[in-house]
């Protein structure tokens, strides 16, 4: 069912599955929006989670202004260098390796990972490709047991990026890991727009604090496996054009590799976010490396 936002605009959202997932219609965002579009498509993300744009032509001027309508633009990425003249984007080439195959929240190996990222694909392999299953976070939450949310809410999660994530999917892995970073997040985190619960676990997440390594891969599997069932999740198939938009403090989300050696081309620009913060109030901790320059905006 469509449901239309902004009669006057003609600007629509299509939900796509009961849980997670909607599709954006009438909206330019290489266009100049009014403060009441943005907001509307603001409130359509935070209940759906993710949302999608169809034909999007964007060079990177108008993808920065439309992504810095949503908030503050840090630049492209704490490990990878930025192209020359776009020092907020983050290009996402299958010929550099950046095959993201792993369940995962974005950047949670640093203490501020970001709000919401937008993510604008303009070359699709002929076949394959699709980024499957966002997950929603915060209704996998919902749906476990209330002695297991107990347990979860006082959970704290080292998060790295020298881990499993990175062993099959970055090619350039010494690159990928030369600078280590790790932090400490909770295992439920408090969204700071809708106060929400959500579950902050993904490929990154290496160990719980005060236990050991099995019984730290034996809780996050556990957890992980709530938030992966398939009723929580979206899958996506990708046209050149499309604009993604996900909530980075309520889903997880996995590309698949399964395109060969066929070229995959997307642009990814993200939104700063708080430090997150537990059920008990107690924020993310930053334990190595510095992204003091990452959170750094660039208008």
């Amino acid at each position: 069912m469509t449901e239309t936002l902004l009669p006057q605009t003609g600007v629509t959202v299509t939900p796509l599955a009961t849980n997670i997932g909607a599709e954006i219609g009438g909206v330019d965002a290489s266009g100049p929006l009014d403060d009441a579009t943005v907001a509307q498509i603001r409130a359509a993300l935070l209940t759906h989670k993710v949302i999608f744009l169809r034909d999007q032509d964007l060079a990177y001027d108008a993808q920065a202004a439309f992504a810095g309508r949503f908030g503050k633009l840090p630049l492209g990425h704490p490990i990878y260098s930025a192209p020359e003249g776009r020092p907020n984007l983050r290009e996402m080439d299958s010929k550099q390796g950046t095959r993201a195959s792993h369940w995962h929240t974005d950047l949670t190996f640093i203490e501020r990972p970001p709000a919401f990222a937008f993510l604008h694909s303009n070359v699709i392999p002929p076949v394959g490709g699709d980024t499957v299953f966002w997950a929603n976070a915060a209704s996998a939450y919902q749906r476990m047991p209330p002695e297991l949310r107990d347990f979860a809410d006082r959970l704290r999660i080292v998060h790295s990026n020298d881990c499993d994530f990175t062993d099959d999917t970055v090619i350039e892995r010494g690159h990928y890991i030369a600078t280590p970073y790790e932090a400490e997040h909770p295992a439920v985190r408090v969204h700071t727009e809708t106060g929400e619960r959500s579950l902050l676990l993904g490929g990154f997440a290496r160990r719980v604090v005060g236990y050991g390594p099995e019984a730290s891969r034996d809780i996050i599997r556990l957890l992980q496996r709530y938030l992966t069932r398939p009723e929580q999740t979206f899958r996506w198939q990708w046209r050149v054009g499309d604009i993604a938009i996900w909530d980075n403090q309520a889903t997880a989300h996995y590309a698949i590799y399964d395109y060969g050696n066929k070229y995959r081309h997307g642009e990814r620009l993200t939104v700063v976010a708080p430090v997150p913060v537990g059920v008990d109030g107690r924020p993310s901790e930053a334990l190595r490396g510095d992204t003091t320059a990452y959170g750094t905006s660039r208008d």
